[in-house]
């Protein structure tokens, strides 16, 4: 049932950001573009995400799951270097190409060489991201143990 719920949220989340446009990098670099020809509907997206989402950590820090034995939270609060690095590769990706990762997979649909090389690209990112934090030593876990789908 888990993993049932886990594509829907996943397939309202794809036709979101087909139909307020997010799949098309034009419309994302002309949101980016502030002092050029800056497009600003995608704030409105922002807004309106920005809303629901605020409503969905408000229910679900009042409310269990209903499809899971427990919730999870981040523990973590502290800004530190790994996100700053982070944020800043994301948005110098988002940047320079007008997609981040959910759009970007749903772009492989289009079998665009420049989206297929992204998506390994970031595919392989992340690959490297993993093998660097299997090297650092294990921080205390602090938090809830993590959810399994069996």
């Amino acid at each position: 049932m888990l993993l049932l719920a886990g594509f829907g949220c996943g397939f309202i989340f794809g036709w979101g950001l087909l139909i307020s446009g997010m799949v098309k990098p034009e419309k994302v670099l002309g949101f980016l573009d502030i002092f050029g020809a800056w497009d600003a509907s995608l704030a409105v997206v922002m807004a309106a995400a920005l809303a629901v989402s605020s409503a969905g950590f408000l229910f679900a820090s009042r409310y269990p799951p209903l499809l899971a034995p427990h919730g999870q939270s981040p523990s973590k609060r502290a800004i530190d270097a790994s996100l700053i690095v982070g944020s800043a590769l994301f948005g110098a990706g988002w940047g320079l190409v007008g997609l981040c990762p959910g759009p970007a997979i749903e772009n492989l649909a289009t079998l665009s060489p420049r989206v297929i090389v992204l998506v390994v690209a970031m595919a392989g990112a992340m690959a490297l991201h993993d093998a660097w934090q299997r090297r650092q030593p294990a921080a205390p876990r602090v938090g809830l143990p993590a959810i399994t789908d069996g």
